[in-house]
């Protein structure tokens, strides 16, 4: 039986329960009504929520490694209600009505997963404290200001996201040099795979077929195809987010590029009366170089961000988990942010490739024709959107008229990556960007150009 400890701190802190289980293999040639390629929270959502719909449904789920191998159990516990493309972006390409109304779904999707972890005694450390970005410059408190102005502008008040002080910030949060922060509540610290190894168990009771060690090597119309056998079904889900690339026709579908996180050692009562984070609130600062951060139920601080190179050719391999240069960047800035972590030890640190669309636009979608499904693209804010997700396929799948198959994410198709090495090219040169303009701004005192500029090649 092969340990998965290695692959994150949330793996390694597994109860045994949800640690052990590894399933059999797919025993040879299958039929069933929904193949869902993925073990991943979007093809366990999406297999939850249609045998929960239609018990009488009959579903499998096929994963290359274990359920929860990928970014669903690698991540760093945010249970958010992003969305990489803009709001603006999205009533662009749909309507201000259509876009709202996506966004009002993802706010409730963050207690909707909340819900049915409770519902199905899944154990996820489940603490909706919300999210702080902190705005620790002054270029960053004016972007504060500005995403606040926004998003009223938009129609969304203080029950969803609020402008604090720098006072009522560090009562929150005592990072350096706060000058206040803005503060959502739609967002929830988790055990990230406490949950999808809990949705696995949970979907199993309810009639799902998870094969696990099963590597998918071609999906087609009403079948796939893997080294065991093929599977046939009427619905093929494409649930694989950063793995896509390895599927032939798909190489250009998704840029798999790495996050990667670091953990503390447990911190003693006197350095968290220093930090704060009493409601276990996630945190970030408003750099352009994503980082994100949390504070664990066993008194940990998990701390990642963005950083590692796209590497060439879309690969993905076990060895990109680790780059020392980032880890200790990182190690650097939660310092900077929390001077009373800095002798801590660094007990854990791993990473792992999330999905980037083309257009930073995350979807799902069903060609009814063919009967091919999929989900994702969430630019690493997938672990809220993955619920929506697989309950937004659940519905166009059954063919059920509710509002969220009419949200506009679906049947969105973003455009393909250019071959290489343009891609190599180009979204490393953006990566660079981002950590050029943090640079920019503190050397200039203002809001970066290139930041701004590069923006619209992105989310904007």
């Amino acid at each position: 039986m092969t340990d998965h400890r290695a692959l994150s701190l949330w793996w390694d802190s597994l109860p045994p329960e949800l640690a052990e289980p590894q399933r059999a293999a797919l025993p040879g040639h299958r039929d069933f009504d929904v193949a869902i390629v993925g073990g991943g929270y979007t093809g366990l959502w999406t297999a939850y929520s249609l045998v929960k719909a239609d018990p009488t449904i009959r579903v499998t789920v096929l994963e290359r490694e274990v359920a929860g191998f990928g970014a669903s159990g690698r991540n760093g516990g945010w249970c958010s209600s992003l969305f990489p493309a803009s709001i603006d972006k999205v009533a662009r390409l749909s309507s201000r009505r259509s876009a709202v109304d996506l966004w009002r779904a993802l706010f409730a999707t963050v207690d909707e997963v909340g819900a049915v972890a409770a519902a199905e005694g899944i154990d996820c450390h489940w603490a909706k404290g919300g999210t702080l970005h902190l705005a620790r410059t002054p270029q960053q408190w004016e972007r504060a200001q500005e995403e606040v102005a926004h998003a009223r502008a938009w129609g969304f008040g203080e029950e969803d996201v609020r402008l604090l002080s720098a006072d009522e910030a560090r009562a929150e949060a005592a990072a350096t040099g706060l000058f206040g922060a803005t503060h959502t509540p739609h967002c929830a610290a988790i055990h990230p795979a406490r949950l999808v190894r809990g949705l696995a168990l949970a979907a199993e009771r309810l009639g799902v077929t998870i094969y696990e060690g099963t590597a998918v090597t071609a999906i087609e119309p009403g079948l796939v195809r893997t080294a065991q056998g093929v599977v046939r079904a009427p619905y093929v889900v494409r649930a694989t987010e950063g793995y896509t690339p390895g599927l032939p026709g798909h190489e250009r579908a998704i840029a798999p590029v790495y996050s990667l996180v670091t953990a503390t050692e447990p911190l003693p009562a006197e350095v968290w009366e220093q930090i704060g984070l009493d409601s276990r609130a996630t945190f970030n600062d408003l750099r352009h170089l994503i980082v994100y951060g949390q504070r664990t139920a066993d008194g940990r601080l998990v701390f990642g961000g963005r950083g590692a190179p796209y590497h060439f050719r879309s690969s993905v391999r076990p060895e990109h988990d680790r780059e020392p240069r980032v880890f200790a960047g990182l190690q650097a800035v939660l310092a900077d942010f929390f001077p009373a972590v800095a002798g801590a030890a660094i007990t854990h640190r791993w990473g792992g490739p999330l999905g980037i669309p083309r257009d930073w636009f995350a979807s799902v979608g069903l060609d009814r024709r063919t009967g091919m499904a999929w989900g994702g693209g969430y630019v690493g804010d997938g672990v809220g959107a993955a619920n929506l997700a697989g309950r937004t396929l659940a519905d166009l799948i059954l063919e059920r008229d509710t509002d969220l198959v009419r949200l506009p994410w679906v049947n969105h198709r973003s455009p393909r990556w250019e071959p290489e090495p343009l891609r190599w090219l180009g979204v490393n040169a953006g990566l660079q960007a981002m950590s050029r303009a943090d640079g920019e701004e503190s050397r200039r005192g203002k809001q970066s150009l290139i930041a701004r500029t590069f923006s619209r090649f992105i989310g904007g």
